[in-house]
């Protein structure tokens, strides 16, 4: 936008002379990604499985074994242990594309526009598949680790839940709620060892307005305050999303799906990751495109809990 001019006088910028240029910038404005955390909580074991052909997997699973009371002279019960088994299936596909025409590409002042495209679009594909992941298997999580009466021991912890019982995270209380998801997990006997929790920014945010902005309640050195790590807290290594599955469940402000638990949990597939250039048959030019196929499950449900909560 030129300057302001007074009334009358000439502008030599205008159109109808066009002595002053318009310059655009060689340099490209840097975006921002959302970070996506699907390889920190969910595991591959199965990828090997399906990489070469096949639409699905079955995953077996190792049976209950039952214990009893012996006594001398007593009669051995022969047990037949089943498990029953889980399919993962390769139900997903995503895909990106575009044309650079090759007029374009020899008179643009940008020469590597092409380059930073692709990239944006497999940072755009991760976070893609990061939400679609993220929106739905809370789902399956284990009937003992959600909702308002979790805890397969207790029953009695709090957790929220679809239907206007949200749990209100306050910096005062955040602390407890997280106590509480540790607790869901040891009652289901979960190893300690790996565990994770997912939280939106504003969760963050009131873990550091808490009293854990105390190094020693931390675990810490160094305040949290300070250097901005959450660190470990109740067991969970902290993880900071945007992509959380949410729900205005009624209220006003959004409720996020905060998943917790251990790796195990969730197995995720992909089969076929392509990235191409190819040259555009019907023009000039390349044609860049990328396809990813995959899919996911949650393979051992009580491994995996949702604290459903809104920012109080």
């Amino acid at each position: 936008m030129s300057l302001a001019r007074a009334s009358g006088f000439r502008n030599i910028g205008a159109s109808t002379m066009s002595y002053i240029p318009v310059v655009y910038a060689a340099k490209l404005i840097t975006k921002f990604y959302d970070a996506c955390v699907l390889a920190a909580i969910s595991n591959t074991d199965y990828q090997g499985e399906i990489k070469n052909m096949g639409d699905s997997v079955i995953i077996r699973g190792v049976p209950d074994m039952t214990i009893r009371d012996w006594q001398v002279g007593g009669t051995l019960t022969i047990d037949q242990p089943t498990a029953t088994p889980t399919t993962l299936n390769i139900d997903h596909a995503k895909v990106w594309a575009f044309i650079m025409d090759k007029i374009d590409q020899k008179q643009t002042d940008i020469k590597s526009a092409a380059e930073k495209w692709a990239t944006d679009a497999s940072e755009q594909m991760k976070i893609a598949i990061d939400t679609d992941v993220l929106a739905d298997i809370y789902a399956d999580v284990n009937a003992y680790n959600k909702g308002a009466t979790a805890g397969i021991k207790t029953g009695n912890i709090d957790l929220g839940a679809d239907g206007g019982t949200s749990i209100s995270l306050t910096k005062t209380n955040i602390l407890e709620k997280l106590t509480d998801c540790m607790q869901v997990l040891d009652e289901q006997s979960v190893p300690e060892t790996g565990r994770f929790i997912v939280l939106p920014p504003w969760a963050c945010g009131l873990i550091m307005k808490s009293d854990l902005k105390d190094a020693s309640l931390a675990g810490d050195g160094t305040s949290i305050m300070r250097n901005g790590r959450l660190g470990m807290i109740a067991g969970f290594e902290i993880f900071k999303s945007n992509l959380l599955a949410t729900s205005n469940d009624g209220v006003a402000a959004a409720c996020h799906h905060c998943l917790f638990g251990v790796k195990i949990a969730t197995t995720f597939a992909s089969q076929l990751v392509e990235n191409e250039v190819t040259d555009n048959t019907y023009g000039f030019g390349k044609i860049y495109k990328g396809l990813q196929v995959y899919g996911k499950k949650v393979v051992v449900p009580k491994a995996l809990g949702d604290l459903y909560c809104k920012k109080g």
